[in-house]
């Protein structure tokens, strides 16, 4: 990954392709790419959706190469949803692709005039930008039909739904896995809407000519990714459960520890949990004929994605993570599966966060939109969405905004941004969590879930604040650095129990680039990529009265346990003191 691509969609003449040596940049990947450039190059007072925003598309440290576990793709910008500075990041084939012809970033920036879409050709050759006003307000299935015809299945795409071109707040990117369906979302942030203010509905990238990326040192890299993959394997949750259940093994983990938030935050456990379970649900997709068990890109063993289909048998989409069954399911009061994989369809088919959605949906029906339950009225709330109707349109820009527009008092976000699926009253460290993230309310920016309820890296007391700020601090920092590697987060789970195989991804780190890094360079990564983002919003106006949860999470206690989010102001100011 020696180079960087930099389009100019604004260019006079129509959009203009620069490439340049990677520079600043060299040895960084992921999102150490994408927030040190978009906080080095991007005004931070900009309009989101404005020609002064950029998109930069970044595949990790380590992707396009043989290790495992290394197919992420970062894609960052000012968050038209949030006004922060954002990383989004998805499997999927993109990152592998984008790395082996050779590419560290490519940066959509500028707007161009007019109402013509277009899409972008990544390939030996160089890169294309073509006009394609056949795609206009197509859904990002039958997109990648269509381009699938025209360039290939061997190949990777990236696509945007309706939902980007109407510069929904929360709209995704979607990227193929390796069946080629658009499954793989960059979701938060609405950086889908970033993509649609550039004009840009699809990108594809061609790998063909081209071999993985060579290590410095191949037979320590070998060596050292066998001895990582293993320890991967060992560990119960990235080796067991998550292979047999999905992320949805979480569902009837947090119903048990009273932490599933229900009915739009009213409740801490689910009555129908049991039914939309990862258990459950793995048993259905067996008996239907799906798959439980399947890997989002080549190189995963983890294999925590699968495919669900319907009753006789027809795929309906890719199995729905732990977060799109809790949005669709129990957060609004919803325990059939086949609704939450139908919603999930049309989310990736839309183009659009499952996360941000469904919080909207639970807020909507807080409003009086639909009652609580009701099936179909949340299938009928997100056809709104897909017709970009007036009331598809307030509801595709998320769960503030819906709020707002509806007079609903009490709405679960954090920088504008919907809360993800773990309360913080009886978890008080995903709270501190959802409260400093730079990006807002966000469960992977610092995964507290780990200690709190799965033990895994230590033990602190959910129930309690001590050592609540220390652990997210710690975990926002980590977090940072393996979203710079392209490495898949779940790795977390293995590197924090077991010495040896945080060690065998240093050494692959090190076997690749010539390199000593240790746990301090590790440490220092993080550090340097949190401090650039927080500079960035500092500059666009954010301060500590931000990293705030909202207040009904301090004032109204939840069942089971009757507790309120207690960590004080003061100590979530001392998040990022290091």
């Amino acid at each position: 990954m020696d180079k960087i691509a930099r389009i100019d969609m604004g260019a006079k003449g129509g959009p203009k392709v620069t490439i340049e040596p990677v520079g600043d940049y060299a040895g960084l990947g992921g999102r150490a790419t994408t927030s040190l450039m978009v906080s080095k190059e991007v005004n931070p007072n900009c309009h989101p959706l404005g020609a002064e925003n950029k998109l930069v598309i970044a595949p990790g440290m380590l992707s396009g190469t043989t290790g495992s576990m290394t197919g992420r793709l970062s894609v960052g910008c000012k968050s038209p949803l949030t006004g922060t500075i954002k990383e989004s990041n998805a499997g999927g084939q993109a990152a592998q692709v984008l790395a082996r012809v050779g590419y560290a970033a490519v940066v959509l920036e500028g707007k161009p005039e007019g109402d013509d879409l277009y899409k972008i050709i990544i390939n030996g050759e160089g890169i294309k930008v073509e006009v394609d006003n056949s795609l206009k307000l197509m859904d990002n299935y039958p997109v990648i039909e269509k381009l699938r015809k025209q360039y290939g299945d061997k190949v990777a795409y990236m696509s945007i739904g309706s939902a980007g071109e109407r510069l929904m707040l929360g709209a995704s990117i979607a990227c193929t896995d390796p069946e080629l369906r658009p499954t793989r979302h960059c979701g938060r942030g609405g950086v889908g809407a970033v993509m649609g203010s550039k004009r840009v509905k699809a990108i594809i990238i061609d790998d063909a000519g081209f071999k993985h990326r060579t290590p410095k040192d191949p037979e320590k890299y070998r060596d050292a990714n066998r001895k990582f993959v293993e320890g991967l394997r060992k560990h119960p949750v990235t080796g067991e459960g998550l292979p047999a259940y999905g992320t949805n093994v979480l569902t009837n983990v947090l119903n048990e520890a009273g932490g599933y938030p229900t009915h739009n935050f009213k409740s801490g456990v689910f009555k129908g949990g049991a039914n939309i379970s990862g258990e459950a649900q793995a048993e259905l997709e067996i008996k239907r004929g799906g798959l439980a068990t399947h890997g989002c890109h080549r190189g995963c063993v983890i294999q925590c994605s699968g495919i669900f289909n319907d009753k006789d048998g027809n795929y309906v989409t890719k199995q729905p993570e732990y977060e799109t069954v809790w949005s669709h399911g129990g957060h609004c009061g919803i325990d059939d599966l086949d609704t939450i994989a139908r919603l999930d369809y049309m989310d990736d088919n839309f183009g659009l966060d499952t996360i941000e959605m469904g919080v909207t949906i639970g807020v909507a029906m807080d409003a009086g939109l639909a009652e609580f339950g009701d099936c179909e009225a949340a299938i009928k709330l997100m056809e709104e969405v897909g017709k970009g109707t007036p009331l598809g349109r307030v509801l595709g820009c998320g769960a503030e905004i819906t709020g707002k527009v509806f007079g609903v008092e009490k709405v679960p976000v954090v920088k504008s941004q919907a809360i993800p699926a773990y309360d913080p009253r009886p978890i008080q460290g995903i709270g501190v969590t959802y409260a400093t993230s730079t990006m807002g309310a966000d469960h992977t920016a610092g995964y507290a879930i780990a200690t709190n309820i799965l033990k895994v890296g230590g033990d602190v007391d959910p129930l309690k604040t001590e050592g609540q700020v220390e652990l997210s601090r710690n975990l926002q920092i980590a977090t940072a650095s393996i979203d710079a590697t392209g490495m898949c987060l779940f790795i977390a789970f293995a590197i924090m129990d077991q010495p040896e195989t945080f060690q065998a991804m240093l050494d692959m780190l090190n076997a690749f680039y010539g390199t000593d890094l240790d746990a301090d360079g590790v440490v220092a990564l993080g550090q340097k990529i949190l401090s650039a983002e927080r500079e960035f919003n500092k500059a666009a106006g954010f301060t500590k009265a931000h990293d705030r949860l909202p207040r009904f999470f301090y004032t109204d206690p939840i069942a089971p346990h009757n507790q309120t989010f207690s960590v004080t102001d003061e100590e979530l100011d001392e998040v990022f003191n290091w």
